[in-house]
């Protein structure tokens, strides 16, 4: 009797065992726990086989960077204030469901960069750099923001994504005003300005202080230099060190035909993958990244013919070199366990999407990752999300989303941010296969427009716009955002007449403002065209997409430019 005791009490407790160790192998980190189905349609985009992904809010507004709170509170930054004035987004998902129910706005700040530090939000308009004290549990900062950092103002890109060491330093992006640093900008043929004197304050990246109030940006504080403009930067704790995401300079056909194609004006030069340390110079902008060659070329506005690697042999490689224009705007290092292990301390990289292939569907507009081993590439890249689009494009603002921002949340998974309406999506693996869907749809309609019947008077002026003007505002005149204005519904466009004209002959070198956007590209001087070219294209750019206004006479182009001073 003892004994068959003893087997029964030993068999239960063999049981108990069993269960408790099967039920802490299924919630070790790495198995899939997750409770949360993705959408039927991933939310509009395509993801590797057993990756799925979930909307978890729409329409927040132009979404630029976003993070994600250990709570699961995510914070986004906005391009432009919101209908309720705010600049950056805080949302909290109360009921568990996956997607946020409760939404609050914070600060009448714009802009790109936004992170969590120390019990910190952390955030940059286009000259500062900001902290406020997030409490513990608390959706929003309670108290005022202080200013950290003081940083140039001007023209050009005035983006100011920033990024932490761990060791109390804090590293911000100072884009460059200029494509090149031509004595005449956006000119074709014009030389450029050697040494260029925006390296002082503008195209690098900038070392500070992440506790210090109102520091001023010095040269003496300048980490890196030569980078045109490194949107996606963030430091890599595996690695301990910095990387950066460049994009590569326009319009080598556009300026120089004589030494590129047009072909080659797609392609290059390449968007570069960087490791950065103090003190390095990658080379702007007397050098740019041929990632055909494998080489740094020499710029033509310093001399260089397509093929001339004089002065930048000695030059520091990028570790990838992206297909040209493709807009690198974040990278996140990926650090979670949700995911299977080749992902592990890989790279993922949000691209943007270019504005400036005229004659070709444009490119970009994915989420790639890059398998990474002692801090470099350790294989191929491979896109990893696509189909923001929503099919082929030629005009960045007919894209249907544009992803630009990315972060990881505490479970592992990775959250994509889209700045054309501020669309989210929260993207989850399923180690045994996706086990159901949500069943709330999201739409994936895009509205196709129709194409306008031009008016035969109408079509000098349209071959004068493509070959002049469709590079920078789109063949559908809708521009690209930030950059270059849109032409349609606008009084720039559809109203005084010599102030149109005067833009066209003097050019444009101040930022300017069109229904809440800016935009800050510098439109050089095109007085080189013809009056009756001036009035053709100015008359066919106020008759299109739209637009019905009187048409540009020879006359009132030929007095404005006698009278222009």
């Amino acid at each position: 009797m003892l004994n068959r005791f003893l087997f029964s009490s030993l068999t239960l407790l063999f049981f108990i065992t069993l269960v408790i160790t099967s039920c802490e192998e299924k919630n070790k980190p790495g198995r899939n726990r997750i409770e949360i189905f993705p959408d039927k349609d991933n939310g509009g985009i395509t993801l590797p086989e057993n990756f799925g992904a979930m909307v978890v809010v729409d329409t927040l507004g132009r979404g630029r960077h976003l993070v994600v709170n250990k709570n699961g509170d995510i914070y986004v930054h906005l391009r432009r204030l919101n209908n309720e004035g705010k600049g950056i987004v805080a949302l909290r998902d109360i009921n568990h469901d996956g997607r946020a129910d409760h939404i609050e706005g914070y600060s009448e700040v714009t802009g790109t960069g936004i992170e969590l530090h120390k019990g910190y939000l952390y955030f940059s308009s286009r000259t500062q750099v900001f902290r406020a004290k997030l409490n513990k549990d608390e959706l929003l900062p309670s108290g005022p923001a202080d200013t950290l950092v003081h940083l140039v103002d001007g023209t050009g890109h005035m983006e100011k994504p920033f990024t932490f060491d761990g060791k109390g330093n804090m590293y911000v992006n100072v884009g460059s005003a200029t494509n090149t640093c031509q004595e005449e900008p956006r000119t074709e043929g014009s030389p450029g300005i050697y040494p260029c004197v925006e390296l002082e304050t503008r195209a690098g990246i900038w070392r500070f202080s992440e506790d210090q109030l109102n520091q001023e940006q010095t040269l003496d504080k300048r980490y890196a230099t030569g980078i045109r403009n490194a949107v996606a930067l963030t430091w890599n704790f595996e690695e301990d060190k910095l990387y950066a995401l460049q994009h590569g300079r326009d319009d080598l056909h556009r300026f120089w035909p004589d030494y590129y194609t047009e072909e080659d004006n797609l392609e290059l030069p390449a968007e570069e993958f960087l490791d950065v340390e103090e003190g390095d110079d990658f080379g702007w902008p007397y050098c740019y990244f041929d990632q055909f060659k494998d080489q740094r070329l020499k710029c033509p506005e310093y001399g260089g013919d397509g093929q001339s690697t004089e002065g930048c042999e000695g030059i520091k490689k990028p570790l990838i070199g992206f297909p040209g224009h493709w807009g690198p705007n974040d990278i996140l290092f990926y650090t979670g366990k949700m995911f299977p292990e080749k992902y592990r301390n890989g790279a993922f990289v949000a691209f943007h999407g270019s504005w400036n292939r005229l004659g070709s569907t444009q490119q970009g507009y994915n989420v790639i990752f890059i398998p990474m081993k002692d801090g470099k590439p350790s294989g191929e890249w491979e896109v990893f999300a696509d189909g923001f689009t929503g099919g082929p494009i030629e005009s960045s603002g007919d894209a249907r989303y544009r992803p630009c921002g990315l972060a990881q949340g505490p479970d592992g998974s990775l959250f994509i941010v889209d700045s054309q309406k501020g669309r989210i999506w929260r993207v989850m693996y399923y180690e045994d296969g996706i086990p159901g869907y949500n069943e709330m749809p999201v739409s994936t309609a895009v509205a196709v427009e129709s194409e306008e019947e031009l008016d035969e008077a109408l079509l000098p002026g349209k071959q004068v716009y493509q070959t002049y003007c469709a590079s920078c505002h789109m063949m559908s005149g809708k521009g690209a955002p930030g950059m270059n204005p849109p032409l349609i519904d606008t009084d720039w466009v559809v109203g005084d007449k010599e102030r149109l004209i005067k833009v066209i002959l003097n050019g444009l070198n101040d930022p300017i403002e069109i229904k809440g956007e800016i935009y800050q590209n510098i439109m050089a001087s095109h007085a080189f065209l013809t009056d009756q070219q001036i009035a053709d294209v100015l008359s066919y750019i106020r008759n299109s997409w739209g637009n019905s206004a009187s048409n540009v006479t020879l006359e009132e182009v030929a007095e404005t430019r006698a009278n222009n001073n």
